[in-house]
């Protein structure tokens, strides 16, 4: 299998039409599914890279000893790993990111799972380009990393075992900027969640959801319309949408599309892959567990003229937010791949 160098793989979503109801029992949701519908679900065979960044285990080894080295902050005390731990499903459990003196910064931590997969626009507001560009602002930002990017370069640059790394990915020891930025993208793009209850329910397995969790899922892609934004394996649609949480000065997207209405207050779509481990939510940090954001999403969050259609008063009762609930919960992964340990070859590990 060779790496991937499509900028994003096809993300199939499923017709909101063909989930406004299924026939019989929960136990016969999955038997009623032709192929195509299944696939819209099932994890990607492979990861993909770019053209202009592409694949090699030299340098996703160098990317992560990057992501992990404090090396690349100021005062040596934080990395890229502070803000994105793997036990907390590659966020922080902080409502907001810690700050170099451990206030609070204006946005909670993104989880860095299924990264591979989302084109740029990216970050909670759209503000990085795309992956290679998401480096530099943290490593450079005072309140963060506090190093300069020259520092940077000359620190790495001073360290044997650190050139050697670089000649070894780049078949040049030269340290550079876009080097940098290349190899942490390049580690980045492999994670990924373990293989989740829904995955293996989503394969065939009947009984590897409960019925609550079948249900919760009919509902999603149903009345709920969950599946509006959050949709295709990843549950992304990657775009960005006002949801009626941010107030005031938070305008998300609207930063910087100033004469877009509907991204006034819109933030970008998060992938719903382990979120039962990812509390608390939202950009802000702002609903403290899941059954919370169920409830926002069942009241319609903030009326205004930015909020998404898909938002609106769902009146669901509390046995479908339970049920609803279990089928988030069934997107958990048993296992996660160990990338700290992580030996790399010559193609990029599977899903």
């Amino acid at each position: 299998m060779r790496p991937s160098v499509r900028r994003k793989a096809c993300v199939v979503a499923v017709a909101l039409a063909g989930f406004l109801g299924f026939p019989g029992p929960p136990r016969t949701i999955l038997a009623s599914w032709d192929g195509e519908r299944r696939a819209a679900y099932r994890v990607p065979a492979e990861i993909p890279f770019p053209a202009d960044n592409p694949y090699s285990a030299a340098k996703a080894e160098l990317g992560r000893r990057l992501f992990f080295d404090p090396i690349l902050s100021g005062d040596r005390t934080r990395a890229c790993v502070t803000c994105h731990l793997p036990d907390l499903a590659w966020g922080d459990g902080r409502s907001r990111a810690a700050a170099l003196d451990q206030t609070d910064m204006d946005l909670r931590s993104p989880t860095l799972l299924n990264m591979a997969w989302q084109d740029g626009p990216l970050g909670w507001d759209g503000k990085f380009r795309d992956l290679e560009a998401v480096t530099p602002v943290p490593l450079m930002a005072p309140a963060n990393m506090n190093l300069t990017m020259a520092e940077a370069v000359e620190r790495l640059s001073e360290d044997e075992s650190y050139r050697a790394a670089f000649a070894a990915a780049f078949r040049d020891p030269e340290v550079t900027p876009e080097r940098l930025e290349a190899a942490i993208a390049t580690f980045e793009r492999l994670i990924v969640p373990g293989t989740s209850p829904f995955d293996r329910w989503i394969a065939g397995d009947d009984e590897a959801i409960a019925a609550s969790a079948q249900r919760g899922f009919a509902l999603f892609n149903g009345r709920a319309g969950c599946a509006g934004c959050h949709s295709g394996w990843s549950f992304t649609d990657g775009s960005f949408h006002d949801i009626g949480v941010g107030t005031g000065a938070d305008i998300g997207r609207g930063r910087f599309i100033k004469s877009s209405t509907a991204l006034r207050y819109a933030f970008k779509t998060p992938t719903l892959r382990d979120v039962a481990k990812r509390a608390p939510y939202m950009h802000d940090g702002s609903v403290a567990t899941l059954g919370q954001v169920i409830d926002l999403y069942d009241r319609g969050g903030i009326e205004r003229p930015s909020r998404s259609r898909q938002i609106r008063p769902l009146d669901l009762t509390a046995t479908e937010k339970a049920d609803v609930l279990a089928f988030l919960e069934a997107l958990s992964s048993s296992s996660r791949p160990d990338l700290a340990s992580a030996t790399f070859g010559d193609v990029p590990p599977t899903p």
